[in-house]
């Protein structure tokens, strides 16, 4: 086994510092030209650069730059990365179908996750998460195979809701309690509908997706029901889903639905990618876990 000097550790600490979490299979939503015009220029290139970060990081570059759209933006939604950048990239699915994931994780962070059939319209969850999480990434135990490798099953009874491109998404959603940081990553797809372009659909897998187990969270997520005639109901799912709203203001507080609000206040360091934040023991905590995974994987 190699011997890790404290300089050395540290070192193999630094880049994971700036982006944590991001889909790798399928192919997600990137940053393009279309996310600038809504989002701001410094927001895009900081997520070209970095697009394993986290929403409220994004929040911070935007602040003050006179180019960030809040409503436009939907920074809530994809993180707000756009469709119109990733029309060449919509996978075409078939009801019942089963989706193989790959996330790539490189820090752990205590929280919960899932992932779901997103109405992009409304930025709410149709039906119930595919597959969640009551405890993810846990600092104490690490990052597990079944976080970072699962499936999911697209559900049968989606009706006309996900047949035009741009219309659903599979987002994974991970929110990391202990750090009060949102990561999310978005698949496009139809089923049995049209697209501008289509890639082929993830090969199917042996297993099928669960859900996990309650969360100690109360937090509701507005879901929608899969008929596409019936009216959103509250749903209280067993992790936090994806309804996290921004006001159309240009400088207001951001309304989230995690346990704690997003201030967009301008600052000095505005276009700097924070390091994670918390309190002290969060931190050591964190630190512990990557070096035991320093040692265990060398």
């Amino acid at each position: 086994m190699k011997q890790y000097t404290p300089l050395a550790a540290i070192a193999s600490i630094i880049p994971l510092v700036h982006g944590h979490g991001f889909v790798s299979s399928p192919t997600a939503r990137m940053p393009g030209d279309a996310m600038a015009s809504a989002c701001g220029q410094q927001v895009k290139i900081n997520q070209e650069s970095d697009n394993y970060g986290n929403i409220q990081g994004e929040l911070q570059v935007a602040n003050g730059q006179s180019d960030y759209k809040a409503a436009a933006c939907d920074i809530w939604l994809c993180k707000g990365y756009k469709f119109a950048d990733n029309k060449d990239n919509v996978y075409s699915y078939k009801a019942g179908e089963t989706v193989d994931f790959t996330v790539d994780i490189r820090a752990p962070h205590t929280g919960v996750a899932n992932v779901s059939v997103v109405d992009t319209a409304s930025n709410s969850v149709i039906g119930s998460p595919l597959i969640s999480w009551s405890v993810y990434a846990s600092t104490a135990t690490g990052v597990t195979k079944d976080e970072t490798d699962f499936s999911v099953t697209i559900p049968e009874d989606l009706g006309d809701q996900c047949t035009t491109a741009g219309d659903c998404v599979l987002q994974w959603y991970w929110y990391a309690e202990s750090i009060d940081q949102t990561y999310e990553s978005c698949v496009d797809f139809t089923v049995g509908g049209s697209g501008s372009s289509s890639s082929s659909s993830s090969n199917s897998g042996s297993s099928s997706s669960s859900s996990g187990s309650s969360s100690s969270s109360s937090a509701a997520a507005e879901v929608t029901s899969s008929s596409s005639s019936a009216a959103p109901v509250s749903y209280a799912t067993t992790t936090f889903a994806t309804q996290a709203r921004v006001s159309a203001e240009p400088s207001v507080q951001v309304q989230t639905q995690t346990p704690s609000s997003v201030e967009a206040t301008a600052s000095s360091a505005a276009s700097n990618v924070p390091l994670p934040t918390g309190n002290a023991q969060e931190m050591v905590d964190w630190i512990s876990a990557i070096f035991k995974y320093l040692v265990s994987s060398n």
